[in-house]
């Protein structure tokens, strides 16, 4: 084993010859006295060896008194003859290495010089790192708009998954509805009958007016209804659905009936649409989400729809199939790339700006630099090989050409908007779509979900869930009650304006409402009226069985752009929010 491993030692000694070893080897290891020195000098500080006395700091090591004598570390050798030494440096001599002497070793000079250089290196971290993360809003994780106090609050056409009020007063009002009540207010849902209440009540537990008018909003329609699935969201609710059982993912007849069922039901909607007794609709697939609304809404006059996200094959397979549609959020980041482009071909200073004619004159010219590399292989066609020789730098252009529109894929600037009889043809395009399905997965089958504040074909009446919770919070010593009321399930825009509309009333004027976006939804408020047309036909749509409040906000046009309302809140009956 010796000769295998080295300084392996196979026996076993006892401490207290181990010790006995250790003393010997000290008297040989310890120089003779000198002539010069006193036999007290001589004689080596206990803490010189700290392997025998207990470390006094953690910073130095302890040997093990178990270990073969050849197998220890050698101490080190006797220190040469003395020098001139501060007595800083003496001390730390005496003393056994450890991170507390070496610290003291340090001068206090060098230690004051590290203190202001690092001050010097925090400056300069500040000066250069911070203001490019204040002014850079990609750096932030959230923004976050507040708005001036107003009397209402635009439209929010995102769809809200959950809603958490809050207030100084009570809603036990909207607990426990009697069943009398529970069936008028689906009876006034139904008929489209608007209740207008008084502006101030009481004792809103006893209004039987109110808590109907609450029952109201609270109800949506839904098709297709499977009681065992959650079918909103769809996008991102793969774990939801995995597991449930779904008999219709290997029968392919089943899920023919399913999906002409849907047809029918979307076609039914889409119809009420045009006729102006539906305000709006959307379809929720498991890749992205559909917006139809109404012409009159939104300061459009005609039919419009919004697809988000979308992806590069989407929008070629739409193409195709000669839809016309636009991407809003597209036209101004090509003005911003082409005039940033020019100013470096151009070699312009920093100031100055580039006009619209030449960004365009820019574009042009990069559109037609494909036209002018497919003419540079006209001379292959004459000697007849063209065909035989590949062209990589065609290739290389197509997909520069294409990167582009690749990086929008399933983000909110990849929205896309369809007008006026376009949508009927995107109509069509959505039931012959096969990617429309999943085809694998555990929504394989499972047709897209139509969601609808007013009945149609093949629709399922569905109800938001409501409950109350009283919180008691500690405020300067004392509990202060908070009472809050919260709403789940596919809150429509309409919804959102008749709930605010009843707690403006029930609740003296006094509430706050955080709003839970679903996130692909957020972009449809981006404003898509049509700014050329200075005169516009209003439509009727009293017909369409919303309140006349929520349809003169579903009139105008959403301010809020790619952002959703957060955080709705109403102090003495003016609003304010955040997005």
């Amino acid at each position: 084993m010796n000769s295998v491993v080295p300084d392996y030692s196979p026996g076993f000694k006892k401490p207290p010859r181990t010790l006995r070893l250790k003393r010997k080897r000290l008297r040989r290891t310890q120089p003779a006295p000198s002539t010069g020195q006193s036999p007290t000098a001589a004689v080596p500080s206990p803490l010189g060896d700290p392997a025998l006395f207990p470390r006094p700091f953690p910073g130095t090591r302890r040997r093990n008194p178990f270990s073969s004598l050849e197998n220890t570390p050698r101490p080190p050798p006797p220190p040469g003859p003395r020098q001139c030494l501060s007595p800083t440096q003496r001390g730390a001599e005496k003393e056994p290495s450890s991170p507390w002497n070496d610290a003291r070793a340090c001068s206090g000079e060098e230690f004051l010089n590290g203190l202001q250089e690092g001050e010097t290196i925090g400056k300069e971290f500040y000066e250069t790192s911070a203001p490019a993360l204040i002014n850079d809003p990609h750096q932030t994780t959230s923004h976050t708009e507040a708005s001036s106090p107003s009397y209402g609050f635009p439209a929010d056409w995102s769809i809200k998954t959950r809603l958490l009020f809050k207030s100084p007063h009570s809603f036990a009002w909207a607990d426990h509805l009697k069943a009398q009540e529970e069936s008028q207010g689906y009876v006034q849902h139904c008929r489209a009958t608007s209740i207008n209440l008084p502006q101030n009540i009481q004792e809103p537990k006893l209004s039987t007016e109110l808590r109907c008018a609450l029952q109201q909003s609270l109800v949506y329609w839904l098709h297709p209804f499977l009681p065992w699935l959650q079918l909103f969201p769809r996008i991102g609710a793969d774990r939801k659905v995995a597991g449930k059982n779904s008999p219709w993912s290997h029968d392919e007849a089943l899920q023919q009936v399913l999906m002409s069922e849907w047809s029918l039901s979307f076609t039914s909607l889409y119809n009420l649409l045009r006729a102006g007794l539906c305000p709006y609709f959307y379809v929720c697939t498991y890749q992205f989400t559909v917006l139809f609304r109404a012409a009159g809404l939104a300061e459009n006059d005609k039919i419009t729809a919004l697809i988000s996200p979308t992806t590069r094959g989407l929008r070629e397979a739409m193409k195709n199939d000669g839809i016309e549609f636009n991407l809003p959020f597209q036209k101004v980041k090509k003005r911003k790339c082409n005039s940033s482009m020019y100013n470096l071909e151009t070699g312009l200073s920093s100031g100055s700006e580039t006009t619209g004619k030449d960004a365009e004159t820019d574009e042009e010219q990069m559109l037609s630099s494909g036209d002018d590399d497919e003419e540079g292989f006209s001379w292959l066609e004459e000697m007849g090989v063209r065909d035989k020789i590949k062209k990589p730098d065609a290739i290389n252009i197509k997909l520069c050409k294409e990167r582009k529109e690749v990086q929008l894929d399933h983000k909110p600037e990849s929205v896309v908007l369809v007008q006026g009889a376009n949508t009927f043809t995107l109509l069509n395009f959505l039931m012959n779509c096969k990617s429309l399905v999943a085809s694998a997965g555990p929504q394989a089958g499972i047709p897209p979900t139509l969601l609808s504040p007013v009945a149609f074909r093949g629709a399922t009446m569905q109800t938001l869930k409501a409950r109350s919770i009283n919180v008691k919070t500690q405020v300067h010593s004392q509990y202060k009650d908070i009472f809050s009321l919260e709403i789940v399930g596919p809150i429509m825009p309409h919804s959102l304006h008749s709930l605010s509309m009843l707690l403006k009333i029930a609740q003296r004027g006094t509430f706050s409402a955080m709003c839970y976006t679903h996130e692909p939804t957020a972009v449809f408020n981006t404003g898509t009226s049509n700014e050329k047309s200075s005169t516009k036909e209003s439509k009727d749509l009293s017909r369409t069985g919303l309140h006349p409040s929520t349809l003169d906000q579903l009139v105008l046009s959403s301010t809020l752009g790619k952002s959703s309302i957060r955080l709705l809140e109403m102090n003495d009956y003016i609003y304010t929010w955040k997005s």
